[in-house]
């Protein structure tokens, strides 16, 4: 069977989960469950990443042991997988898990036989918010990150462990012309590749345990933690059980996944673009210095805006996937993550744009569509219509494949509107009267295209998708509408 390994980034645990993060754990699902379709067997990762500088400094505001305030907010990040209707058996990594700790440490290992780490004197501007190191082309007119202007830069100068990714140019800039599909989209394909031919620097990995108490200790040296940057890129591999391979897949003892899902798969990252150098530069590199494979893809989103700014933790102007499920439901945030945002680029999103599209796309929509065909099909089918084998339109699928999941939904929402208008144009309801079997005929066609509708939607809003099927099988109308119109 084919395998399939997605992974979104692992959001910071430092507060709430916001509708950013939401975003992207919809998007993987949306794909994975779209290869599950395809007869793909798939391994999807999510998780928590729960070291560095900005959690001690929360936990110390509150008062309590940083793994106790990691342990409360993970179960926030947890709660999403049920409320975004998100595919059971998900699995779930948080870095403070013993197995990741154990992996982070071996990884560190392999690096340093290859001789890609040392020590030196570190001397950096850093933005707690990046967890990066800033140059002054990358800070505003007050010496402020750009993406976290509310924040101090700090100045770090104390002797840290370093990762050679000087070394990488070359390698990676070989690599990058080798797989044209790496980075995706193309143009932030071009960012990273202009990014690395600018000539790469070697990076710190890890900070003083008397300043930062909190991360995984550098093995051999005490004194030291890791860098909350190279620990946790390495849980899209201690996911599949790396290095431990006896971790085996639940009711097959003799699987290897890690060679079933990285080796032999096609590993695929969801993040956002300020995670671009870390994915596509930093983490390949670290790869190739512990001479293990690539990752296949990393699709990189932009970000959710509130008024043309980016919407952050740190800058308080958050929407909570929670609230948005409780008003509109699951399956309508997951709608308008699909159709509303650019798969992308930036996008302005509020509850007043929610609530518009959940009126027009959902319940004036397939909502309305639904009822109105099934109504026709119970009143003049005295059992259900034969669903045929099918598959869905090849737009659809090109569009998905290729990781544009905006042009997928359109396609779904180009039908539904069609199927509108012939409706309109053919008027079953006035032609089952005067010639009964041309009304059935149509009623029928209708029935059919609504459920090749249904397929394209099972990716996209599951439990739609199941209704619709069910009802068209029962032939009968929902009990209830679908989508209730919000006033």
């Amino acid at each position: 069977m084919k395998t399939f390994y997605i992974t979104t980034t692992l959001p910071y645990v430092n507060s709430e989960p916001h509708v950013g993060f939401a975003m992207e754990l919809i998007r993987a699902d949306i794909i994975a469950r779209y290869k599950n379709l395809t007869g793909f067997d798939v391994f999807f990762n999510t998780g928590t990443d729960e070291h560095g500088q900005k959690i001690f400094q929360k936990a110390a505001e509150k008062n309590v042991d940083p793994q106790s305030f990691v342990d409360s907010i993970a179960t926030r990040f947890k709660d999403l997988i049920p409320a975004l209707n998100i595919l059971p058996g998900i699995h779930f990594t948080r870095t403070t898990d013993a197995h990741h700790v154990i992996a982070a440490q071996a990884f560190w290992k392999r690096c340093l036989e290859a001789g890609d780490i040392y020590k030196k004197q570190y001397k950096v501007k850093y933005c707690v918010g990046c967890e990066l190191e800033k140059t002054d082309s990358e800070l505003d007119a007050n010496g402020r990150c750009l993406l976290h202007p509310n924040l101090e830069i700090q100045l770090i100068d104390e002797e840290n462990y370093f990762f050679r990714f000087s070394n990488y140019q070359q390698k990676l800039s070989d690599f990058y012309s080798a797989h044209a599909d790496f980075v995706i989209p193309d143009f932030r394909f071009n960012e990273i590749k202009a990014f690395v031919e600018r000539g790469l620097e070697d990076f710190s990995i890890s900070r003083l345990k008397s300043k930062m108490s909190w991360g995984v200790p550098v093995p051999g040296d005490e004194s030291h933690v890791m860098y909350v940057w190279f620990d946790a890129l390495v849980n899209y591999i201690s996911a599949l059980g790396w290095p431990d391979f006896a971790q085996a897949t639940p009711g097959k003892p003799e699987e290897n996944i890690f060679e079933k899902f990285w080796i032999h798969g096609t590993p695929t990252q969801y993040c956002g673009k300020d995670n671009l150098r870390q994915q596509s530069a930093m983490w390949q590199a670290m790869l190739m210095s512990a001479k293990l494979p690539n990752s296949a893809h990393i699709v990189i989103n932009g970000f959710i805006t509130s008024g043309g700014q980016k919407m952050s933790k740190s800058l308080g102007n958050v929407l909570s996937p929670f609230d948005i499920v409780q008003e509109f439901g699951a399956e309508a945030l997951r709608y308008y993550v699909a159709r509303e945002l650019s798969p992308f680029e930036d996008s302005d999103m509020t509850i007043e744009s929610v609530k518009a599209a959940y009126n027009s796309g959902l319940a004036n929509g397939i909502g309305n569509l639904t009822n109105r065909i099934l109504k026709l099909s119970e009143t003049h089918f005295e059992s259900p219509i034969e669903i045929p084998k099918g598959d869905v339109p090849q737009a659809f699928k090109d569009s998905i494949e290729s990781f544009n999941i905006k042009a997928a939904a359109d396609v779904a929402w180009k039908h539904i509107s069609e199927l509108d208008q012939k409706i309109q144009a053919t008027r079953p309801f006035s032609v089952v009267k005067e010639d009964k079997e041309k009304g059935k005929h149509i009623i029928q066609e209708l029935v059919l295209e609504l459920y090749t509708i249904a397929r394209m939607l099972h990716p996209i809003m599951p439990e739609t998708s199941d209704k619709i099927r069910t009802a068209i099988k029962a032939n009968r109308m929902p009990s209830e509408p679908l989508f209730a119109r919000k006033d």
